[in-house]
């Protein structure tokens, strides 16, 4: 579903070449398709970068990015749409607030389509929307004309969610959607992701800076450091590790600091 060949990005934001950072050092990985990744990695590990590449938001200084045999290294961000679902870890990024819960699905339902004149609601897309919002069991199809600024942030986030796999997305991305979330929240928006992904068998990447979610959802684990992957478990492998392994690894390296390993251990 998804490659990644020799994936180099670095950044410097005064030009100095002594500022010079590696964001991601030669990346190379697949993902078959249905596979839910879950990442996770100290800060400036590479994770979001990562992310972004494979998004459009910025691009690679070298590699490529495939995505079921297609080329997509240069396809503009918004061109990529058609291929990717993306929920981010504000809940306000994914929605437009002063529009109602039905036009925001509307504008998700044809987001990879050329813009027209033509009225944007249909019948049948109202009833599909209905349907999709009641997998949620938060009573938000009955709440179809409620302005998304309106509701509450672990809402606002499952709606995001739906929104980003009304079209079944080649593959979904999931930049620590729960990170700004209070913990029942975020239990929550975690159950509804894994059930979607689960139910639809949508291909997944999930950042995270939970070792615990990390370890509990996906059926693969990749943990970054410094730009590069430095451990990559699945199946049988990722349900017999636990926290304490996972802290050892963290704890051979030197650079990563103390505060990370504790957020990453909650």
């Amino acid at each position: 579903m998804l490659e990644l060949k020799n994936i180099t990005k670095t950044f410097n934001t005064t030009g100095n070449p002594l500022d010079l950072r590696v964001a991601l050092d030669n990346i190379n990985l697949k993902i078959n398709k249905g596979e839910f990744v879950t990442i996770i990695g100290g800060n400036g590990s590479g994770k979001s970068t990562l992310l972004n590449v494979i998004a459009g938001v910025v691009l690679p200084d070298e590699g490529e990015v495939i995505i079921e045999g297609t080329n997509i290294t240069n396809l503009p961000e918004h061109k990529r749409s058609k291929f990717l679902g993306r929920v981010c870890q504000d809940p306000s990024q994914g929605t437009a607030g002063n529009m109602s819960i039905e036009e925001n699905m509307a504008l998700a339902m044809r987001r990879d389509q050329k813009k027209t004149l033509k009225w944007g609601f249909v019948k049948s897309d109202r009833k599909y929307f209905i349907n999709k919002l009641s997998e949620l069991n938060l009573g938000l199809e009955d709440r179809l004309n409620q302005k998304v600024g309106l509701l509450s942030g672990g809402q606002r986030q499952a709606v995001t969610l739906i929104m980003a796999t009304l079209k079944e997305p080649k593959l979904l991305l999931l930049d620590e959607h729960t990170a700004a979330l209070d913990p029942k929240t975020a239990l929550t928006v975690l159950t509804l992701t894994n059930d979607i992904v689960s139910n639809h068998e949508i291909t997944t990447i999930m950042i995270t800076h939970n070792m615990r979610d990390a370890l509990k959802y996906g059926n693969r684990l990749l943990m970054l450091n410094n730009g590069k992957i430095v451990l990559d478990v699945k199946g049988e492998e990722k349900k017999k590790l636990t926290i304490e392994q996972l802290l050892t690894k963290f704890e051979m390296d030197e650079n990563i600091e103390l505060s990370d390993k504790m957020l990453l251990s909650k």
